[in-house]
């Protein structure tokens, strides 16, 4: 009776086995059909409701490789393809900033010389000694400019200071080692003697401040008139003589008073000012 029951049970494993490897078999050509029948729908013309289907079935298995797939991509695209560009890029911006300064560098060089020549052509270098220097700053309050150059360079307290047309600008005022401040002929403490070059009338320039000043002390009856030109005349020796100060605008004549003054326009515009020159020695 027990070989009865133990034959009972062999058998009933072996028909387990028998049905589990046909299943699997199933599985398996099933799968392998279905594989087929994707492959020949993605190859052949079959209707897009068909495709669609089958798609949307593969979808989430799609879908989870394409982000894997994407996820790797940007990983890496994220460390090689922005690093690549920025170090591009700053080499670019490197380039392009070395090539502004040589243009920058080239400009004022051109600048430099231009007023060097003008200076020449004016033949200031036979009339004095002098020494180029550049605006580095402006102080509009005070009438007052600053220069790239000081005692180092043996700037002195007193130097006229002119533009490369002979203009006259200023002088220097207090000096330091590596710049040196010019005080404007608007200066309200600035005072010089000066001459109208048609009519020979004399006369003194004296500051107002904001970059005004007017001739004063012109005898009442002189005749002067707008547009005159005014130079520098050497009575004190303040500056040197001859050096262009600015045009008459406007005349100031008061019967009771015994001069007649002239507002001038100066020959310089002070948002104009770049190279000048300090004269050393007059």
């Amino acid at each position: 009776m027990e070989d009865g029951v133990y034959a009972k049970m062999n058998h009933m494993k072996i028909n387990s086995r028998t049905k589990l490897r046909q299943n699997v078999k199933k599985i398996i050509v099933f799968s392998i059909l279905l594989i087929v029948l994707f492959v020949v729908l993605n190859l052949t013309g079959f209707s897009k409701h068909v495709k669609n289907f089958f798609f949307l079935i593969s979808s989430p298995v799609q879908k989870t490789f394409w982000q894997a797939g994407k996820s790797v991509s940007d990983f890496f695209s994220g460390i090689f393809e922005p690093a690549t560009c920025k170090i591009e890029l700053n080499s670019l911006y490197l380039e392009k900033e070395e090539l502004l300064g040589r243009i920058a560098a080239l400009a004022e060089l051109a600048e430099e010389n231009e007023t060097l020549r003008e200076a020449l052509n004016l033949e200031l270098e036979k009339e004095f000694q002098m020494m180029l220097v550049r605006l580095t700053s402006k102080d509009v309050f005070h009438d007052s400019i600053l220069i790239d150059k000081g005692e180092r360079e043996g700037i002195s307290s007193g130097q006229p200071v002119i533009t490369g047309q002979k203009v006259l600008v200023g002088k220097i005022g207090e000096v330091y080692e590596n710049f040196s401040e010019v005080i404007l002929i608007s200066d309200k403490e600035s005072s010089f003697d000066a001459k109208i070059i048609e009519s020979e009338i004399y006369g003194i320039i004296k500051g107002e401040g904001n970059f005004k000043f007017y001739l004063d002390l012109i005898p009442k009856d002189e005749e002067i008139s707008k547009g005159e030109a005014v130079v520098t005349s050497a009575l004190t020796g303040v500056y040197p003589q001859g050096l262009l100060v600015g045009e008459i605008e406007t005349i100031d004549k008061s019967d009771a008073n015994p001069f007649q003054r002239a507002g001038i326009t100066p020959f310089f515009n002070i948002k104009n000012l770049d190279y000048l020159f300090v004269i050393t020695e007059f």
